[in-house]
């Protein structure tokens, strides 16, 4: 080969070489993190209301009766959280008993109690906090979604009719504490 050409080709390669070189010599990468983060909150509701309970007709009387019916409603907590519901009658007991009112200036008040089983032995009252059951019932979360809603029945009886005759109701509060 000729000498000048080979000087030729001998610079331009070794400019080429340069060139990567030093291209590579800049060439760099410099990094960092970030998280992605959200929270969770525990979260219940009761979804599947509660029907009115009612106790039917009965001739006023002062033997004992026993008047007695249910009603079932759903509450949906967030996965894995504990939560216990309580009933609260409108005269605000705790204990489980109500009082149903007549209508106009009738001012009977005929006594109710709420229980939580179908024997009617096992009083449901409102002494449920965020963390104990008290004297109500409780549950574990199995999420939010409508198929993962857990049932809940509750139950009512009156064993007393001498009272004016009337139509007498009372609302009950559903409390469910997470």
């Amino acid at each position: 080969m000729n000498k000048p050409l080979f000087a030729k080709v001998a610079v331009i390669a070794s400019l080429a070489a340069l060139g990567t070189f030093a291209a590579s010599a800049n060439a760099a990468t410099a990094t960092s993190t970030f998280q992605v983060q959200m929270t969770i909150t525990s979260s219940c509701a009761v979804t599947t209301a509660p029907t009115n309970i009612n106790l039917g007709s009965v001739a006023a009387q002062t033997a004992a009766v026993t008047q007695t019916g249910s009603n079932t409603f759903k509450v949906n907590c967030s996965k894995n959280t504990p939560f216990y519901i309580g009933l609260a009658p409108s005269n605000a007991s705790t204990a489980g008993t109500g009082v149903m009112s007549g209508t106009g200036s009738n001012t009977d008040q005929v006594p109710y109690t709420l229980y939580s089983d179908s024997a009617y032995s096992v009083v449901w009252g409102n002494t449920a906090t965020s963390s104990a059951v008290g004297n109500g019932k409780s549950g574990t979360g199995l999420g939010m979604a409508s198929g993962k809603a857990v049932s809940f029945t509750a139950y009512a009886k009156a064993v007393n009719a001498d009272f004016t005759p009337d139509t007498y109701t009372d609302t009950v509060t559903v409390n469910v504490n997470y």
